[in-house]
C-alpha cells in the first residue's frame, strides 16, 4: 500500500507553501506541505463543516479529530475565542504544522498534540468534537472515530463529521445511530453530507 497521509512519519520529500483562507470571515494564513492532507488548500469537505458548524450551548472544550496543518480547529479557535480547542492528528509532520500556523495566526486558545485517533486524548467533558475523518485509512478506522467520540462528549456534547456521500456518509449514518440514537444531516453540497450526531 502507498503511502498516504494517515501516517505518522511521512517518508515524501517536504515541499512547503503558504496559503490563504476566508472562512467565515476569518483571515488566517497557514503552511502547508506534501504528505499531509489537502496540502494544496483547504478542502471543500473542511470549508463546508466549518461554515455548517453550530457551537452547542453546553460548556467545554471542543477537539478537532485529525486537524492536519490546522485549518478546521484554528478558524473554529479564531471564531470562539472563549473556547478552549484541542487538536490532534497521527501526522508528526501534521502536528509541527498546526503549531506553527498557530502561532502564525496568533492563536492562544488552541492546544496541538500528536494521538492515533482519540487514542491520547484524555478529557471526557467536550462540547464539541469535530473530524473529517481518513477515509483511505479505511471504515474500521473511522468507525473507530465516531465510537470513541462518544465516550469523550460531554452529555448533549455534538460530533460533527464531514463525508462524502461515494466514501460511505450512507454506512456512516447509520453507525452513528446506532451509537448515538440519532444523527442528522445539517447540511448536503457537493456530494458531500454534514453530519450532526448529539450524546443523549
Amino acid at each position: 500500500m502507498s503511502e498516504h497521509y494517515y501516517t505518522k512519519d511521512p517518508k515524501v520529500r517536504s515541499d512547503r507553501q503558504t496559503i490563504s483562507s476566508d472562512l467565515r470571515g476569518t483571515d488566517l494564513r497557514f503552511t502547508t506541505d506534501a504528505g499531509v492532507f489537502s496540502k494544496g488548500g483547504i478542502d471543500f469537505g473542511s470549508r463546508l463543516l466549518v461554515e455548517s458548524f453550530v457551537m452547542p450551548d453546553v460548556s467545554g472544550d471542543v477537539l478537532d479529530v485529525g486537524c492536519g496543518y490546522g485549518p478546521i480547529g484554528l478558524t473554529i479557535a479564531t471564531l470562539f475565542p472563549e473556547r478552549q480547542i484541542q487538536m490532534v492528528d497521527v501526522n508528526e509532520r501534521a502536528i509541527a504544522l498546526s503549531k506553527e500556523n498557530a502561532e502564525r495566526n496568533h492563536v492562544k486558545n488552541a492546544t496541538v498534540y500528536s494521538s492515533d485517533g482519540l487514542s491520547a486524548v484524555s478529557d471526557l467533558d467536550f462540547a464539541a468534537i469535530l473530524t473529517n475523518p481518513p477515509i483511505r485509512a479505511g471504515k474500521d478506522v473511522v468507525f473507530s472515530f465516531y465510537e470513541k467520540s462518544y465516550e469523550k462528549l460531554r452529555s448533549s456534547g455534538e460530533l460533527w463529521v464531514v463525508i462524502q456521500k461515494k466514501q460511505g456518509a450512507p454506512s456512516s449514518m447509520k453507525h452513528l445511530e446506532e451509537i448515538y440514537g440519532n444523527v442528522s444531516v445539517v447540511a448536503k453540497r457537493k456530494g458531500y453530507y454534514i453530519l450532526r450526531a448529539i450524546k443523549s
